[in-house]
C-alpha cells in the first residue's frame, strides 16, 4: 500500500531537533497508516547528514525515513521543493496523496498526521489544511490567519482597539477555536498540501528565501479556488525561531524576513499596493506612537531592534534599486 503522506522536513544546522521530529511523527505509524519521510538539508556543513542518517538506522526508521543533501542554502522553498519535485518524479500511483510540511522544530502530538489527512479525506475542496500550533507550555501560538493587506497593515500596526474595530475584516490573525476554521492561509510550520495541487500550482517560489513561502502559496491556491482550513484536531509543538532566533528579545530582523513581505505584497497587489501598505503602516504606526507618549497605549509584543528603519528604509531603497517592475515569479514546473 503507498503511504498516504509524506513528511517534507528542511533542516539547516538543528539535526537533534529533526531526529526528535522524526520520533513524533513515527510514533503515528501503524498497520492501517503508512508514512514516509525526507530531510532535506540545506548545506548545513556541520554534519547534520551523517548525523540524521545514523539516528535513522540506529533506531530502524530506514523503511519510512530517508535524508538527503540539497548541496545549496536556497532556503525553505527551495528545500522543500527538492522532496517534492522527487516525489512528482515517481509514478502518480506511487506518489503520496499528501504532502505534509513539517518544521524540524516541531514535535507533533499524537494523531497529529492522520487527523489531517482524515480531514483531507472528507472535505475534497480543502487544498491546504494546517495544525494548531502550540509553544512547549501547550499555549496557542496562531496557525489560520486572513491575508496580510495594506489596511491589514494599518490595524497591526496602530494597535488601536476602536481602529481593530473598524478595521476587524483586514486583521491578519484569528480567533482560533476547536472546530476546523476556514482561513486564509495556515503556518508552514505544520501544513499538508493536496499532492495534486502541486501538479496543478508548481512548486514553492524560490524567491522567498525564508516567510511568506507559505503565505504565497496560499494565496495561490486561493486564486485556482482551492480552499484552506485550520485542523485544530492534529496538534503540533513549534518552538518557534529556533533555528532563526527570530523571537529573540533585542535582536534585529533578518534582512531576508523584510525581503519576504516586499516580495509579497508585490506579488499580491502589485508595486503600488506594496507602497501604500507601508504608507499605512508608517501611518499606524505613527497612531501607536502619539497613543503611547500619551500614556493610552498599552504595553505590547515588543518589535525587533530598529524595526521601522529596518523596513521603511529598506522597502524605500528597494524601490529605487529594483524599479517599479513587479516581482517575478521563481516556480518550477
Amino acid at each position: 500500500m503507498n503511504s498516504p503522506v509524506l513528511v517534507v522536513i528542511v533542516n539547516y544546522r538543528t539535526p537533534q531537533m529533526v531526529v526528535e521530529a522524526l520520533r513524533s511523527i513515527g510514533e503515528e505509524k501503524g498497520p492501517d497508516f503508512a508514512l514516509r519521510a525526507v530531510v532535506v538539508d540545506n548545506d548545513s556543513g556541520d554534519g547534520s547528514v551523517a548525523r540524521i542518517g545514523a539516528a535513522i538506522r540506529e533506531h530502524g526508521w530506514g523503511g519510512w525515513a530517508s535524508v538527503c543533501d540539497s548541496g545549496r542554502n536556497g532556503g525553505f522553498a527551495a528545500g522543500n521543493n527538492v522532496a517534492i519535485r522527487s516525489e512528482l518524479g515517481r509514478p502518480i500511483d506511487d506518489q503520496a496523496r499528501y504532502i505534509l510540511l513539517l518544521n524540524p522544530d516541531t514535535l507533533a502530538r499524537p494523531r497529529a498526521v492522520r487527523s489531517l489527512v482524515e480531514f483531507m479525506d472528507a472535505h475534497p475542496k480543502s487544498g491546504i489544511a494546517g495544525s494548531l500550533m502550540e509553544d512547549p507550555g501547550g499555549h496557542a501560538q496562531g496557525s489560520g490567519r486572513r491575508f496580510p493587506s495594506p489596511l491589514g497593515e494599518l490595524e497591526g500596526a496602530a494597535r488601536t482597539g476602536a481602529l481593530t474595530r473598524l478595521l476587524h475584516r483586514f486583521a491578519v490573525p484569528l480567533s482560533e477555536g476547536t472546530e476546523p476554521m476556514r482561513c486564509d492561509w495556515v503556518s508552514g510550520a505544520s501544513m499538508m498540501l493536496r499532492t495534486a495541487l502541486f501538479r496543478d500550482l508548481g512548486l514553492m517560489d524560490e524567491g522567498f528565501f525564508l516567510y511568506y513561502e507559505e503565505v504565497d502559496y496560499c494565496y495561490r491556491a486561493a486564486a485556482q479556488g482551492w480552499e484552506t482550513w485550520f485542523v485544530p484536531a492534529s496538534r503540533v509543538v513549534h518552538m518557534e525561531g529556533s533555528s532563526t532566533g527570530i523571537r529573540q528579545r533585542g535582536r534585529r530582523r533578518a534582512r531576508y524576513w523584510f525581503d519576504s513581505r516586499r516580495r509579497f505584497f508585490r506579488k499580491a497587489y502589485g508595486v503600488s499596493g506594496w507602497l501604500w501598505a507601508d504608507c499605512l503602516w508608517a501611518l499606524g504606526r505613527l497612531i501607536w506612537t502619539a497613543r503611547r507618549l500619551l500614556g493610552l497605549a498599552r504595553p505590547g509584543i515588543e518589535d525587533p531592534k530598529r524595526f521601522e528603519y529596518d523596513l521603511l528604509w529598506g522597502d524605500l531603497r528597494a524601490a529605487f534599486t529594483e524599479g517599479g517592475s513587479s516581482a517575478t515569479s521563481r516556480t518550477d514546473r
